[in-house]
């Protein structure tokens, strides 16, 4: 899978044994492609395509993740059954109908001749879902010993159960806002938050943060490019501040909606993946407004989580069970969602 954080492409040979009611996970092998300067610069630009240019790289980026597991697999004893692939989203926009995933999985399948699941969340999503987030079921079948699940990635997002029910939703963007600046001022991002340690809050641009629309959304809701774009990055830029200042207040920002959602919903204690469980600095800031347990496991499952619960969506679809949660996205009710390419036996 590739993420809104633009880090690169993360690759994990998983193994699945039992079904829904009683699940064990292994993760074999995992890995993370980084992206060149140019990689990731093509995929800001692909909103601004033409369609044909659009498919063109669609085509490409499928091969590049095609070639790029055929040798990831090279020393891996067994060949896979399937591989399943999230791809990187460029359009998500469900309250139109629609949310893309860009990597072709057809090209994907073509270029491993396996098995390849793409193309998760457009069933939910005509089911009048949000088609996000996905990652819930795997906290329900996985992780359920602990209350809640919270991944900091590009968008920080949350899982629990209440009233007998997983619920889920995005809470504010994180690394897709750290990554921006710390880039802005020259590196790729901000190791362990030392440069936001070294900046002040500024409690104008915290307040105008901490009271965007999203924030007042109870429903169902999730985050997207097009949020970060038009209503979050104008608010920051038009604030002028140097880059450790934008940067403490980007953390303070992200530690406050998180606590709020532990707290208000009397969350003991909650388990943390994503590379934000890398940045020291927001973790110390998220002590400060949240005094539950804080949780953060072994280095494999923190930065492959994400990538391993996509391969249990693909299992589950295989499997013809449900891998997608109503009670999540708002969708009219539970599906298998995913695009499955068979190969040649």
């Amino acid at each position: 899978m590739s993420g809104t954080s633009l880090d690169g492409l993360d690759i994990a040979i998983c193994e699945f044994e039992g079904d829904a009611d009683n699940l064990s996970y292994k993760i074999l092998k995992a890995n993370t492609i980084s992206y060149s300067t140019a990689q990731r610069n093509k995929l800001r630009a692909l909103p601004y395509l033409n369609v044909e240019n659009y498919f063109k790289l669609h085509h490409q980026f499928g091969k590049f993740i095609g070639k790029e597991i055929v040798k990831f697999m090279a020393d891996v004893p067994a060949k896979p059954i399937a591989i399943a692939s999230h791809g990187h989203t460029i359009f998500h926009q469900p309250q139109k109908g629609f949310s893309t995933q860009f990597g072709c999985g057809a090209t994907i399948s073509a270029q491993t001749n396996m098995t390849t699941v793409c193309d998760f969340r457009s069933l939910d999503v005509a089911l009048a879902g949000q088609g996000a987030p996905l990652v819930p079921i795997g906290d329900k079948l996985l992780f359920s010993q602990y209350q809640s699940c919270l991944n900091i990635g590009g968008i920080a997002n949350i899982s629990f159960t209440k009233n007998n029910s997983r619920i889920a939703f995005d809470i504010c963007f994180a690394n897709m806002a750290l990554n921006y600046f710390a880039q802005l001022a020259g590196s790729d991002y901000d190791k362990n938050g030392d440069w936001a340690k070294q900046g002040n809050c500024n409690e104008e641009l915290l307040n105008n943060l901490n009271n965007l629309d999203f924030f007042k959304i109870k429903s169902a809701k999730s985050l997207a490019r097009e949020n970060f774009e038009n209503e979050f990055l104008y608010l920051i830029e038009k604030s002028k501040l140097p880059a450790n200042d934008v940067l403490n207040t980007l953390v303070n920002h992200i530690a406050i909606q998180i606590a709020a959602v532990l707290n208000e919903n009397k969350l003991e204690d909650v388990f943390i993946t994503g590379g934000g469980a890398h940045n020291i600095f927001l973790i110390e800031v998220l002590k400060k407004y949240y005094k539950g347990k804080i949780i953060i496991p072994d280095a494999t499952t923190v930065n492959y989580k994400e990538a391993l619960i996509f391969a249990l969506l693909g299992y589950l679809r295989l499997n013809e069970q449900t891998n997608t949660l109503s009670s999540v996205t708002g969708a009219k009710h539970d599906s298998a969602g995913g695009a499955v390419y068979l190969a040649k036996k």
